[in-house]
């Protein structure tokens, strides 16, 4: 069954667009997904369907319909997982290069999502949708690191605000091609889909906001290992950013012919550490995740030249 909540536009909330409305009511929604609702059906002004940008008026009627997550079709797989650290809300969890987070075209099983699902015996968040249940922010396939997962709506809805407001600390390790010649640097580069390859992200005038910080950690005969920060959280980011100024990540095979003396198919890519606030406590949290040891191995192979 679906609930559905209703509500009277009163003086104090005249004139205000309906997502944002949607989003300060106490319904633990952010402003995406109220959007999302709206887009959906879920939202009913005065009876009727509305744009995200209607403008309250006095007295509108707003119903707002949640409707009852989905039962998931995707079957529990026994998969060994990595976990950092488990409570009632959340796992973090190391995720391994080559595992794919969640089933989709090519991949319907043998998940993050799969694994995760058999581990807390289906009790995930339903907000990502019957694909990605508990999924809150995602990870490359040959991108290994830390990941988080949310086991409950309430906190899906947090953390999914936390990152929104670029509250969420994300650090990755990366070894890229090339000598960068600054110590710092920032790359502010809008990123969209390429209009040459549809399954590829590009830099475009047209793109979304996309902001990564690097810093160098060591510099190699003709590599770099780089820390880099990301403020937005866009498909490939630092993929395309590295690529973009011609420091393709060692094994990217998408954005660089991915050819490389270590013989190492997919990026050298790790999500290291993540900051964020534990959603029901409010306690701040800090993970780190040691490098794989693949890296580890290229790392010392590069020490020894």
């Amino acid at each position: 069954m679906n609930n559905i909540e209703t509500f009277q536009i009163t003086e104090q909330n005249i004139n205000q667009r309906l997502d944002m409305y949607i989003a300060s009511l106490d319904l633990d929604l952010s402003r995406s997904m109220a959007q999302k609702m709206i887009e959906n059906g879920q939202v009913l002004v005065n009876d009727k369907l509305a744009k995200t940008s209607y403008k309250t008026k006095l007295n509108d009627k707003i119903q707002v319909i949640i409707k009852e997550p989905k039962d998931t079709s995707i079957k529990a797989q026994n998969i060994p997982l990595d976990i950092i650290y488990e409570d009632d809300d959340i796992l973090v969890i190391n995720k391994s290069k080559g595992m794919v987070v969640h089933p989709g075209n090519g991949n319907p099983d043998g998940t993050l999502v799969n694994a995760v699902l058999n581990h807390c015996k289906g009790s995930l968040s339903g907000i990502g949708g019957e694909i990605r249940p508990g999924i809150v922010h995602r990870l490359d396939k040959d991108t290994s690191g830390l990941i988080i997962i949310a086991k409950n709506d309430k906190a899906h809805i947090n953390l999914s605000k936390q990152i929104q407001e670029r509250k969420v600390k994300k650090i990755y390790t990366a070894l890229v091609k090339g000598i960068i010649s600054e110590d710092t640097a920032t790359i502010n580069m809008p990123i969209g889909r390429s209009n040459i390859d549809r399954k590829k992200m590009a830099v475009r005038k047209d793109g979304k906001e996309a902001v990564t910080h690097i810093k160098v950690i060591k510099r190699y005969d003709k590599y770099t290992l780089i820390r880099v920060k990301i403020d937005t959280g866009r498909t490939h980011q630092i993929r395309v950013h590295m690529a973009e100024i011609g420091h393709p990540v060692v094994g990217d095979e998408v954005y660089s012919n991915g050819k490389n003396e270590f013989n190492i198919h997919g990026q050298m890519l790790h999500s290291t550490s993540l900051d964020f606030v534990q959603p029901t406590t409010n306690k701040p949290m800090h993970f780190d995740a040691p490098l794989p040891e693949y890296f580890k191995d290229v790392l010392k192979k590069l020490e020894n030249n």
